[in-house]
């Protein structure tokens, strides 16, 4: 393993530990809703979601290492940069939900929707992080096969999982 192979292994084991404290706040976050009447939706894609999600993260490092494949410093730094920023971007939503996120659709009756933060800018910013991030991540070392089926893959899950999110809420798509 060259270097550069396992300074992005260790940005990919950075980011599998994130994605741990991740779960475990939406854990917390889950028991909070539904300690208020909160109402899961979805179940059947969230399964899904993980595997493509670990997928992400083990196809990388696996593609880099198997392929061979070279960090390109004119596409590496920036895409470096633009996963950061999409892990800044998942945490603002984290924390701007507050007990009202986690990895699951679950809506607690009677609670309101947040308008603030960056969803005063989008619909589903935490969205817009995760297509970022899955495209990115893997390009930081070139890992462009991965970048692309994941991407390709997380578009038609995003389109399962807002349409689910959408209904859960009561909610139009597109509606302001």
């Amino acid at each position: 393993m060259t270097t550069s192979q396992l300074l992005f292994a260790v940005l990919v084991a950075t980011v599998g530990l994130e994605r741990l404290a991740e779960m475990v706040v939406s854990k917390r976050h889950a028991a909070w809703a539904f300690a208020r009447g909160g109402v899961e939706s979805g179940r059947g894609h969230f399964p899904v979601m993980v595997v493509l999600h670990t997928a992400l993260l083990v196809g990388a490092l696996v593609e880099v290492v198997a392929a061979d494949r070279p960090f390109i410093p004119v596409l590496g730094w920036p895409m470096l940069v633009l996963a950061a920023l999409a892990q800044g971007l998942r945490w603002w939503c984290i924390t701007t939900l507050g007990p009202q996120w986690n990895t699951r659709v679950i809506v607690v009756p009677g609670a309101t929707l947040v308008a603030a933060g960056p969803y005063r800018l989008l619909r589903h910013p935490n969205y817009v992080a995760v297509v970022v991030e899955g495209l990115a991540l893997p390009l930081v070392h070139t890992a462009w096969l991965t970048a692309v089926a994941f991407t390709v893959l997380n578009l038609i899950l995003l389109s399962v999982r807002i349409r689910v999110e959408e209904q859960a809420l009561g909610l139009r798509a597109g509606a302001a």
